[in-house]
């Protein structure tokens, strides 16, 4: 029976380039010794209109399975979620693309689900074109904490010398100080220390937290929040032996590389993480949802439709988000007690160690 740990890859809005960086991705036959990758979709409707000229290894070639169950190891697989002759306008998003999205990832979060699967990758999708009756979530890290009944998650970026985590997710600007509580602060950040002990292997993690206001509310002239909500929890962490420091300035944090002095920084929301992070990162940031049961990455980056169907999108954080994930099953196992699924150390994506 094979070692290799079996990942999931669903394939994300049609229309954008997630089958096209999942393609070229999957080119690179070397990945095969780290994972069994299982595409979730028809590799016919996902693959066969690249342009033969530009593609620079041999043809890529997939075992079709109506299963997970019965997937080749060591190979691609593609699973198939649907039968449709989808006819598709790279960059152009319709409801058949969004209706893709939702199959592919509903079918992958299955059978992960199921212990068919050992980890989730999944390629862009469209928060608006993806929704329905059935899914209603503004991303896949709030459809996952759902389906796999998970009471709080945390959307954390990582490349090999950066992790960003943020304590607010997908919403709008002014409701964040409303969500702020001491109790969601001290939840985030015990799945971010849990996360960083179990899932990257870092015993004794130093975590920095920034403040939400400009200067981190200057002693209250700029804002409570600091004062009210932050630094209690940090001083709670803090007084039970966890390495948890600030609140910090975001931008004097990042502007005098700060950040290298901690294993982990929690932004207190979206764009106060993001930013910093893409703009150090991009081509090597991956997603990953911690306080999940199950490993779940993705690439840093949208659907990019004003890139679909030109074959030049830049497939860097899709493999970092495959290798990444490869390391973190492997690490999990090790932390669990468990004996390694992947034998040596795996490539420079996502490497923590």
């Amino acid at each position: 029976m094979s070692t290799l740990p079996r990942l999931g890859i669903s394939v994300g809005d049609l229309a954008g380039i997630g089958p096209e960086i999942i393609y070229k991705t999957l080119l690179d036959s070397r990945l095969l010794k780290y994972c069994t990758p299982v595409v979730y979709g028809t590799a016919t409707v996902l693959f066969d209109d690249f342009p033969a000229d530009k593609q620079q290894s041999a043809p890529l070639t997939f075992r079709q399975v109506r299963s997970a169950a019965d997937i080749d190891p060591g190979k691609p697989n593609a699973v198939t979620c649907w039968d449709e002759d989808y006819t598709l306008t790279p960059g152009q998003p319709t409801a058949a693309s969004g209706r893709a999205a939702r199959e592919s990832l509903l079918a992958a979060a299955r059978d992960l689900k199921a212990g068919l699967l050992d980890g989730l990758v999944t390629a862009p999708i469209s928060k608006e074109n993806t929704q329905s009756d059935e899914f209603r979530y503004p991303g896949h890290t709030e459809f996952l904490t759902s389906f796999f009944d998970a009471p709080e998650s945390l959307m954390l970026l990582a490349s090999e010398d950066l992790r960003v985590a943020t304590a607010t997710g997908h919403m709008a600007l002014k409701d964040v100080p409303g969500r702020l509580t001491k109790e969601l602060l001290t939840t985030k950040l015990r799945i971010l220390l849990k996360s960083l002990k179990g899932d990257f292997g870092i015993d004794k993690p130093r975590v920095a937290v920034l403040g939400l206001n400009p200067h981190a509310g200057e002693k209250g002239l700029l804002g409570s929040e600091e004062a009210d909500t932050v630094t209690p929890v940090i001083e709670q962490l803090l007084s039970e032996g966890h390495l948890v420091y600030g609140p910090f300035p975001a931008d004097g944090y990042f502007g005098t590389s700060q950040y290298r002095s901690f294993d982990a920084t929690l932004a207190l929301y979206h764009d106060q993480g993001l930013i910093p992070f893409k703009t150090i990162a991009f081509e090597r940031g991956v997603n990953f949802t911690a306080g999940l049961s199950v490993i779940r990455t993705s690439p840093d980056h949208g659907t990019a439709y004003g890139l679909a169907g030109q074959f030049k999108a830049d497939e860097t954080s899709f493999r970092e988000a495959v290798y990444m994930a490869c390391d973190l099953i492997r690490q999990r196992q090790k932390y669990a007690g468990l004996k390694p699924l992947v034998p040596g150390p795996a490539p420079r994506g996502g490497r923590t160690e």
